[in-house]
């Protein structure tokens, strides 16, 4: 499945977020992580943030059938573009 996650932690704690997604994610803008994972992955990666998180501090992920259903449109360079020729 495809998902985006976007987390809001408070600023000198963003960099844990960052590290636990890009385990699983491409990290594609500040905050924001997204790409192909299995469940399994999933699973481990919600809990993670889950324990993560502190009161006042959010994550979202989106989960996505498949990237075939993404409408998904870049300006500039696209973050995501050497991953997808590995």
């Amino acid at each position: 499945m495809y998902v985006i996650m976007v987390y809001d932690l408070q600023a000198d704690r963003t960099h844990k977020a960052l590290k636990i997604g890009r385990r699983y994610l491409t990290h594609v803008q500040n905050s924001v992580l997204e790409g192909e994972i299995s469940k399994g992955d999933l699973e481990k990666l919600r809990n993670e943030i889950d324990d993560l998180l502190k009161p006042g501090e959010s994550t979202i992920i989106y989960e996505l059938s498949s990237d075939t259903i993404l409408d998904r449109t870049v300006y500039g360079e696209d973050p995501t573009e050497e991953q997808r020729f590995l």
